[in-house]
C-alpha cells in the first residue's frame, strides 16, 4: 500500500477531476508532485523545455477542450518562468491549474536559495492564487482552486512548497463533484423589450461579433435576416460566425479588412454581440447597444445606448419573435458591395499571379496552406504579421479552430499551443503558424515535439524580421530600426533535432510541399522563406498614419535605403485602400 503523501493525494483528486496531463519541467521541489504522477494511472508528465510552454500548451488544451488543464513549475525560476503562459491563459479565459512549488517552508522569509513569493507573483495573472502551508488544507483548496478555474473560465494558482508536498496526508481524499456544465445568464424582460423597440427603430442595423457568439451563430443569422443588419467580427469571433453567412463584411480592428470599420460607422445602430473589443478607436463611441453574459463588460469600451445582460443565443431567442423584418436591404446590399471590392483589390492581392514572385508572399502561402489543410484542423498562430495572414486568409467552416494569444499578444506562442492541442486531440491535424521571430523565442519546442513525437506541422513564416514591429515603427514616423536579423535556416535545425524539414524559397515550390508537410505521419517542419516586406495594411488608416508612414518612408530614404523602401511600395501598393 502506497504512502499517501500530500503529493499523492493532490494527484488522486486531480484524477478525479478527469486531469490527464501534467505539463512542466521537473524539479527538486516538484519531485513528490512528479512521482506521483508515476505511480498514478490516468495521468502523465508532459515534459518541456520551459516552463512557459508549459502554460501555453495547457492554455491551449483547456481553449480546445473547456475542460481543466494543468501546467507546474519548480521554485523560483522554474515557476517564474510560467507567468507569460498563464497571463495569456486567464485573459483567453482558459481553465486552467497552475502548480507552483515553493521553497522549504520553513526557510521562507529567510532569503533562501530561489526563494520568490509566488503567492504574490501570480495574484494578476489569476483569479485564485492561495499558498498550502499545512496537510490539513488538502484536499479542500485544490478542489476549491479547480471550481474555480472551471466555474469563471480563468486561471488559478496553488503554491505549495517541497516539504508539504511530501509530508503525508492528514485529511481523507474522499470524492466531490465539479460542476463543469455552467448555466446560461438570461436577461431581463425590459431589457429584451428595449432591444426590440431599438432594433424595430434603427433603419441601419450593424452587428459586430465576438467569440461569445460560439453558439449562436443560427440566432445572429436569423437576426441579420430580419434587421437587414450586416455582419462584422472580431479575430476570436472569426471562427464563430464568418462561415456560412450571406450577411459577412468581415473584420475590425489592427488586423481587419473588408468593410466592416466603414459599416459600423454608417450605422444608425451597432449591436455589439459577446465582444470585449479592446480598440476602442475602432467602434463609433455612439448608438451602440450590447450584449454579454458578463455584466462588468458592459459599456468598458464605449458608450452604450443600451446594455443587455444575458447570454447571446437566449436574448437573441428571446428578441427575435419581438423584430419587425425591414423591407429595404439598401444599407446591407451596398455594404456587401463594398466588401466584395475590397476584397478583391486588397485581401485578394497577393493570391494570384504570385507563383513566380520570389521572395514567397506569406499571404499566398497562406491561403494555399488553408485549401490543404483538414476540415477541422486546428491552426496555432503566433503573435505579428502570422496573425494578419491567418485572420485574413483562413477561412472558417464551424469545425477548425484557431488558438492564438489574441488578448495577451504574447511571441512565441503558436508553437506550444501546438503542443497542447495536440495532446488534446491526438488524431486531430495541428498547425502551428510560426513566425520565425516567435520560433527562434522558444525554440527548444522543438525538442518537445520530437521528444513525445508529435505530429505538429510547424510552419514558419521565415522573413528574417519582426514584421509587424516594424508596421508598428513606420505607422509612428520612425525608420525601422533593429527589426531585422541574420537569415536562419530553420529546416537544418529541425532535421539536426531528428524532425523531418523542408526549405521552400520558390513559390512553385509552396503546393507540394505543404501537401507533403500535411500528408507526413509524425512531425514536420516547413521552412517559408517569405518577403519581409509583405505589411499589413488596415482598413481603415488614420491621417496621422499615413502622415507618419511617409515621414517614416522619408526617413529612411535619407538614411540610404532607396531601394528598401521601393520595395516596399512595390509590394504594398495594392494593398492600400483607395480613398
Amino acid at each position: 500500500m502506497r504512502n499517501l503523501t500530500v503529493a499523492q493525494q493532490m494527484v488522486d483528486v486531480l484524477r478525479q477531476a478527469g486531469v490527464q496531463r501534467i505539463y512542466g519541467v521537473v524539479g527538486d521541489s516538484l519531485n513528490s508532485v512528479v512521482d506521483a504522477v508515476r505511480r498514478t494511472d490516468g495521468i502523465e508528465w508532459v515534459h518541456v523545455r520551459n516552463e512557459e510552454a508549459a502554460a501555453f500548451a495547457a492554455a491551449a488544451e483547456a481553449q480546445l477542450t473547456g475542460r481543466l488543464a494543468v501546467c507546474a513549475g519548480s521554485c523560483g525560476p522554474g515557476n517564474t518562468h510560467l507567468i507569460q503562459g498563464l497571463y495569456d491563459a486567464h485573459r483567453s479565459g482558459a481553465p486552467v491549474l497552475a502548480l507552483a512549488s515553493h521553497i522549504p517552508s520553513h526557510q521562507i522569509g529567510t532569503g533562501f536559495f530561489q526563494e520568490t513569493h509566488p503567492e504574490r507573483l501570480f495574484v494578476e495573472c489569476s483569479d485564485y492564487c492561495e499558498m498550502i502551508s499545512t496537510p490539513e488544507q488538502m484536499p479542500r483548496v485544490l478542489r476549491i482552486a479547480m471550481q474555480g478555474a472551471l466555474g469563471n473560465s480563468a486561471v488559478s494558482v496553488l503554491v505549495i512548497p517541497g516539504d508539504v508536498a511530501h509530508d503525508e496526508a492528514t485529511r481523507p481524499t474522499g470524492t466531490s463533484d465539479l460542476v463543469t456544465e455552467r448555466g446560461r445568464v438570461v436577461a431581463p424582460d425590459g431589457q429584451v423589450r428595449a432591444l426590440a423597440e431599438r432594433l424595430n427603430a434603427a433603419r441601419k442595423v450593424m452587428l459586430f461579433c465576438g467569440a461569445g457568439v460560439q453558439d449562436a451563430h443560427a440566432e445572429v443569422m436569423a437576426l441579420a435576416e430580419k434587421a437587414a443588419a450586416p455582419v462584422g467580427h472580431t479575430l476570436r469571433g472569426k471562427e464563430w460566425i464568418q462561415f456560412d453567412n450571406a450577411y459577412d463584411v468581415g473584420m475590425s480592428g489592427l488586423l481587419g479588412y473588408g468593410a466592416c470599420f466603414d459599416a459600423m460607422h454608417e450605422a444608425d445602430l451597432v449591436v455589439l454581440l459577446g465582444t470585449d473589443f479592446p480598440y476602442n478607436d475602432f467602434l463609433p463611441q455612439a448608438r451602440t447597444v450590447q450584449i454579454d453574459h458578463d455584466a462588468g463588460r458592459l459599456g468598458r469600451r464605449t458608450v452604450l445606448e443600451l446594455g443587455v445582460h444575458g447570454d447571446v443565443r437566449e436574448t437573441l431567442r428571446a428578441v427575435l419573435p419581438l423584430i419587425e423584418a425591414k423591407r429595404d436591404r439598401t444599407y446591407l446590399d451596398r455594404m456587401l458591395h463594398k466588401h466584395a471590392k475590397s476584397l478583391e483589390k486588397v485581401v485578394s492581392a497577393y493570391t494570384r499571379d504570385v507563383e513566380r514572385h520570389t521572395p514567397i508572399h506569406p499571404e499566398y502561402a497562406t491561403s494555399v496552406l488553408d485549401e490543404l489543410a483538414a476540415d477541422d484542423a486546428v491552426f496555432t498562430v503566433d503573435t505579428g504579421m502570422s496573425n494578419v495572414w491567418a485572420a485574413r486568409y483562413l477561412t472558417p467552416n464551424g469545425r477548425r479552430r484557431v488558438i492564438g494569444s489574441f488578448l495577451h499578444g504574447t511571441m512565441a506562442n503558436a508553437l506550444p499551443h501546438a503542443i497542447g492541442a495536440q495532446f488534446a486531440y491526438p488524431g486531430r491535424q495541428v498547425i502551428s503558424m510560426s513566425g520565425d521571430g516567435g520560433l527562434g523565442m522558444l525554440m527548444g519546442e522543438l525538442l518537445t515535439v520530437k521528444l513525445h513525437d508529435l505530429p505538429v506541422k510547424t510552419i514558419v513564416f521565415n522573413n528574417s524580421s519582426l514584421g509587424m514591429v516594424k508596421l508598428e515603427m513606420l505607422v509612428e514616423g520612425l525608420p525601422d530600426h533593429e527589426t531585422d536579423h541574420e537569415p536562419v535556416d530553420y529546416a537544418a535545425i529541425a532535421r539536426s533535432a531528428g524532425i523531418e524539414a523542408l526549405r521552400i524559397e520558390r513559390p512553385g515550390d509552396v503546393v507540394e510541399g505543404l501537401k507533403r508537410a500535411l500528408a507526413h505521419d509524425g512531425p514536420f517542419l516547413v521552412d517559408l522563406v517569405t518577403d519581409p516586406n509583405a505589411l499589413s495594411i488596415p482598413p481603415h488608416v488614420s491621417a496621422a498614419q499615413v502622415k507618419g508612414f511617409a515621414f517614416a518612408a522619408g526617413r529612411t530614404v535619407l538614411d540610404g535605403g532607396v531601394g528598401k523602401m521601393l520595395d516596399l511600395a512595390r509590394a504594398n501598393l495594392r494593398n492600400l485602400p483607395r480613398p
